[in-house]
């Protein structure tokens, strides 16, 4: 019983290590599920899912599901005070997030909380468009 806690442990570890390698951009369940099996160390969705949640829960990870459709992707974050205060840009060619720490928009959001009474949720402040290393291979 002992050895399969620590597996489950290892499984934790792997999973966290994939997402803070990948930070820069979303992932889903699915290529974490690709990632943990190629390493060994394979875990079942529900399981994914289920640790996913946990990291959201303790401000690890944050969890954006953009249009109600699609699966949800998830983020690791540094620092979430962080994330919570800017908009991202998401590269359809390459998948990167983009973190956009913009004065214009600063004002933007300002002026919609004051103009129009309206707070902006910033986990769904998401422009799509393509990076500039994914332009330049065009």
């Amino acid at each position: 019983m002992k050895r399969d806690s620590g597996y489950n442990t290892k499984q934790k570890e792997k999973l966290l290590e994939y997402l803070m390698k990948n930070k820069e951009k979303h992932t889903n369940v699915q290529e974490i599920s690709a990632f943990l099996s190629a390493e060994g160390s394979s875990m079942g969705v529900a399981t994914i899912y289920r640790q996913l949640d946990r990291l959201v829960e303790q401000g690890l990870v944050r969890k954006y599901a953009f249009d109600g459709k699609t699966c949800a992707c998830y983020q690791y974050i540094e620092n979430e005070e962080q994330c919570r205060s800017h908009f991202h840009l998401k590269c359809l060619g390459c998948g990167r997030l983009i973190h956009l720490d913009c004065e214009h928009l600063a004002d933007i959001t300002r002026h919609i909380e004051e103009e129009h009474e309206f707070s902006i949720d910033y986990s769904q402040t998401v422009f799509y468009g393509r990076c500039s290393d994914c332009r330049s291979k065009d």
